[in-house]
């Protein structure tokens, strides 16, 4: 098949997402790089893709779509063979939870943590960690009694929520007191095909 386009940043979470979506599918991709930096996601040429300005899109044969986890069910839905999104509605529902948790409270703590850190994002750092600590320690807590997000198997659920909790120390979030989750970030390393996000060293970073 011919290589699945994705317009990508390398330090975004939302674009790993999706490259790490795409690896563990085995399929070929052609990256191409948004310069987030010079604004090359405000451009009209990427305007015309995504008018939101964001990145990831991809583009597969013709069929271009924006946002991360609508880019993840796409995938799933397409070449998952069943594997990564269930079926059933109780599995779906359960997948669609963590979707949520991912555009929510994910991108509103670890994320958003890792932004001040990283970019420069002009958010109150002692109120983001806060907020980061309450997610973690519900996220940890679920995880107690599952290999992952939502049962046994890896879903997209746990490629949504991967790239920023991962990442969490780059935003002087640490993830030492939460063994379950890093018990399951070990297992999502683990999995054929992963590919990391390039770590930056900033916030608990520096130091590790």
């Amino acid at each position: 098949m011919q290589a699945i386009k994705l317009y990508n940043f390398p330090r975004s979470g939302h674009s790993h997402r999706v490259e790490l979506m795409l690896s563990l599918l085995q399929l070929p991709t052609e990256l191409i790089f948004v310069d987030l930096a010079k604004g090359e996601h405000k451009q009209p040429e990427f305007l015309a893709i995504n008018a939101f300005g964001q990145v990831p899109v991809i583009d597969d044969q013709g069929v271009v779509l924006a946002d991360s986890n609508a880019i993840l069910v796409y995938l799933a839905q397409k070449y998952g063979n069943g594997r990564w999104l269930p079926a059933d509605p109780v599995g779906a529902a359960k997948v669609q939870r963590w979707l949520s948790v991912a555009a929510g409270p994910i991108a509103f703590g670890p994320a958003r943590a890792r932004l001040i850190t990283v970019f420069g994002g002009p958010y109150n750092a002692e109120e983001v960690i806060a907020y980061s600590h309450a997610l973690l320690k519900v996220i940890d807590h679920e995880l107690a009694n599952t290999a992952y997000l939502t049962g046994s198997e890896p879903t997209i659920a746990d490629v949504a929520a991967y790239s920023y909790i991962a990442h969490a120390p780059e935003g002087n979030v640490s993830l030492e007191d939460y063994a379950n989750i890093r018990a399951w970030l070990a297992r999502i390393e683990a999995l054929p095909g992963f590919i990391g996000m390039p770590r930056t060293v900033a916030g608990l970073q520096k130091t590790a």
